[in-house]
């Protein structure tokens, strides 16, 4: 593509001047060619402006005061492979800009990125196998979906008892607008064969050692489905590193895990991929189990879409407020149901009266709710808040335990001091 232009002046597979521009300095500002070595220099450099010294970068942490670069503000779960995580604050407008959506990260990120080499192949059951530039995929029709994306160890912080991996709280989840490609076109152009059952996706993560290497694959129905992208923006911009420029693949409301980043393969299957991110990773129990206790992978099954769930962005837990007259918002997403209705409850659970949901709606995407308390007196009080989707399902008391800390959806609480 490097040096090629159409009869307007502006590059091959844009359509326009000012898609091309923006296409240029998100590159120059994101990508840079920077190495592992250079972006762990930055993140040492940012650790020691901010008064800390770590032993190592290769931790999973809780240090607020460690920054990354262009993601302020945000929450670092993981600094070996970079996970980040959206303080509760973050959520509450519809779209959640680039720079406060979580970033989640199996491996190493791409050493780098060069656009004009970057290819995607599409192979397996299919009977003429492709392969795409960048520019190929701006020349098909471009469609977009605002989604809910939402880690599924999203809440594994407050699993009981305790499960290991990454602690995330309430913001391993973000909305935004993708837009690229429909999957079912790129896969109608390679020729579907009718053995073609599942779709395999692959990314440019960079494998340390000998672990296995990030591989997902969805049915053959979801991946058909008009809303299912190769995702080439973000937001109205090209993908950033971070979110898997070049482009990704986008299932809407499934686990984020199902849209993966940096994607360069694509393989039709005539089974479920088998792999270590398929079995036993991404799996959730057919029955609930004991507590604390395992269980075999062949009584489980593959997570796919995401649970009805509410959290409360403000006010913040712990927090002391000088107010009675106390505003209280939150989001709610249903994966591929929609949210019905919103309800909070200022005394425990003892009583529950519905929140107001907000006009911004769109399927996979979630809803911004508020309501006005004022509460009855100076102390103590424990918020609450429960969703309900279309679907007739309830955020439960308890979440249902599993031994990956996957799905968790408990009713929210946020626990505040109001002064006289």
């Amino acid at each position: 593509m490097r040096g090629e232009l159409n009869s307007l002046g502006w590059p091959l597979g844009f359509a326009n001047h000012r898609d091309a521009a923006a296409y240029y300095e998100i590159l120059g500002k994101n990508l840079m060619m920077i190495s592992r070595r250079d972006f762990l220099k930055r993140v040492s450099g940012a650790v020691a402006v901010a008064g800390v010294v770590p032993p190592l970068l290769t931790w999973a942490t809780d240090d607020s005061s460690l920054q990354i670069p262009g993601e302020e503000g945000m929450i670092v779960r993981s600094a070996r492979f970079l996970d980040l995580e959206s303080p509760p604050e973050f959520l509450t407008s519809w779209i959640t800009p680039v720079p406060h959506f979580f970033v989640r990260n199996h491996m190493h990120e791409p050493s780098t990125l060069d656009p004009d080499s970057w290819r995607l192949t599409v192979a397996g059951e299919v009977e003429k196998p492709l392969t795409l530039s960048l520019a190929d995929l701006f020349k098909l029709e471009k469609h977009t979906v605002t989604n809910t994306l939402e880690c599924a160890g999203n809440g594994r912080g407050f699993q009981q008892p305790h499960v290991p991996g990454v602690q995330w709280q309430k913001g391993g989840v973000g909305n935004a607008r993708f837009s690229g490609p429909r999957l079912r076109d790129v896969l109608q152009r390679a020729g579907l064969k009718p053995t073609g059952k599942h779709v395999m996706f692959h990314g440019l993560d960079e494998v340390p050692g000998k672990v296995p290497p990030f591989i997902r694959s969805i049915p053959i129905e979801k991946a058909t489905d008009g809303d299912t992208l190769i995702a080439t923006r973000m937001n109205d911009a090209p993908l950033s590193k971070h979110h898997g420029f070049p482009a990704r693949s986008l299932v809407p409301g499934w686990i984020g895990a199902a849209s993966c980043k940096w994607l360069s393969e694509i393989k039709v299957l005539d089974k479920e991929f088998d792999g270590n991110f398929m079995k036993p990773g991404y799996r959730f129990p057919n029955q609930p189990g004991k507590p604390g206790e395992p269980i075999n992978p062949d009584d489980m099954h593959v997570i796919t879409a995401l649970n009805v769930k509410s959290v409360i962005a403000t006010p913040a837990d712990g927090s002391t407020l000088k107010s009675r007259s106390i505003h209280i918002q939150g989001v709610a997403w249903a994966g591929e149901a929609d949210i019905a209705r919103v309800e909070i409850s200022t005394d425990s659970g003892a009583t529950w009266k519905p929140a107001q949901l907000g006009r911004e709606q769109s399927k996979y995407a979630w809803r911004l709710w508020t309501y006005a308390w004022k509460a009855p007196k100076a102390g103590d009080y424990n918020l609450m808040a429960r969703a309900t989707d279309s679907r007739g399902r309830t955020q439960p008391e308890t979440a249902v335990w599993n031994p990956s800390g996957y799905l968790y959806n408990a009713i929210d609480q946020v626990k505040i001091h109001v002064q006289s």
